[in-house]
């Protein structure tokens, strides 16, 4: 019972972070070195592996802000992936190096990592956050079906509007614009009233009509 309690405190941890800071490649940094690095750990052998793969993450969080060699950062990412494809240190070391993939312009690469923590991670938060960006990845390669598909994941409700929103943006890429407002309007009306994001998804809206 301690372990689940301890386990759902550190999801919602990496909801509120998720929430509060704007850009997905800082929400994933700022998680991993604030979240993990004071990590606390369970009792007994998963508490032991829950440490080791949180100390791997940490070294992954060092060496890219001090911008080491990727090849050693995909390094400690295949270690974590081969040997704690449970954790969720592991789903968010995954993640930032699909971020940084992203950013360099090979969607490729990105892809795949993003499609590694769908197939192995559980938790409905990070689903959820790899959903909505591989959505965004396979809409700059222009795989538009799959995409949509991507983006119909089952999330929780507070993460809907997000992939709604996306939804809406793969169809304005596909000049579907009464799809899109559909898409936009429905993101629209699950966002609370005070979401900063609601004026910019109602100029989307008011743009396509």
């Amino acid at each position: 019972m301690a372990a689940h309690l301890e386990e759902q405190q550190e999801l919602d941890n990496f909801k509120y972070f998720w929430k509060s800071i704007g850009r997905w490649i800082f929400t994933l940094l700022i998680v991993a070195s604030l979240g993990y690095l004071g990590y606390t750990i369970y009792q007994g052998q998963k508490a032991s592996k829950d440490q080791e793969a949180a100390a791997v993450l940490a070294q992954m969080v060092e060496k890219a802000q001090q911008k080491n060699d990727q090849k050693a950062i995909n390094a400690d990412l295949a270690e974590l992936q081969k040997n704690y494809p449970d954790s969720i240190s592991t789903a968010q070391a995954t993640l930032m190096v699909a971020a940084t993939e992203f950013d360099a312009g090979r969607y490729d690469v990105a892809e795949g990592h993003l499609n590694w923590v769908l197939k192995n991670q559980n938790a409905p938060l990070v689903q959820a956050l790899a959903a909505q960006r591989l959505g965004v990845t396979l809409l700059q390669q222009k795989k538009y079906d799959a995409a949509i598909n991507a983006l119909n994941t089952q999330v929780e409700a507070d993460f809907e509007p997000l992939m709604l929103e996306t939804k809406g943006d793969v169809y304005v890429a596909q000049n579907k614009t009464k799809e899109a407002v559909q898409s936009y309007e429905a993101a629209l009306s699950k966002m609370p009233q005070t979401a900063v994001g609601r004026e910019l998804l109602q100029m989307k809206i008011d743009s396509l009509k």
